[in-house]
């Protein structure tokens, strides 16, 4: 970055973007779709080390594709269709949100070591900062908060 001080100018230091990193990605639900959109978000974890300079440990980037893998298989099995997944993030956060074409709002269920299957949203709220769902024109939205400078 360069800072002018009374016409002289100072370099100080790395130039860090001054927007959010963003990506969306559309599926449509077929057989490996997971997989990409695991992929897509890694991908994406990359860019903002490059980018933003991110500091991202094997923890933080573990429980952000961990979201990712949730909430896309959420979509994946409840919608009778395509979704998107859209990623927005700096170098403290990311923010994973999934859209999709079903109007019912996702179940927590309590917490039962004894059931079989519907954890998924258990897991976001266990390693998200935060999570919400909002109801958008054609479906809703779910969307999840993940810290990357706790590691």
């Amino acid at each position: 970055m360069i800072d002018h001080r009374d016409g002289v100018v100072v370099p100080t230091g790395f130039d860090v973007p001054v927007e959010p990193l963003w990506r969306a990605a559309h599926f449509t639900g077929e057989t490996g779709s997971i997989a990409e959109a695991r992929a897509f978000a890694a991908l994406f974890l990359e860019q903002l080390r490059t980018e933003w300079c991110a500091e991202i440990g094997e923890r933080c980037e573990g429980s952000a594709l961990l979201v990712v893998s949730e909430l896309v298989t959420n979509a994946d099995r409840h919608s009778n269709g395509p979704y998107i997944l859209e990623l927005e993030g700096t170098d403290s956060a990311i923010e994973v949100s999934v859209y999709d074409s079903s109007d019912a709002v996702p179940r927590r269920y309590p917490r039962d070591p004894r059931r079989i299957g519907r954890h998924g949203l258990e897991i976001v709220h266990a390693v998200a900062e935060e999570v919400a769902v909002e109801r958008v024109p054609v479906g809703k939205r779910v969307r999840a908060v993940v810290r990357l400078d706790g590691d």
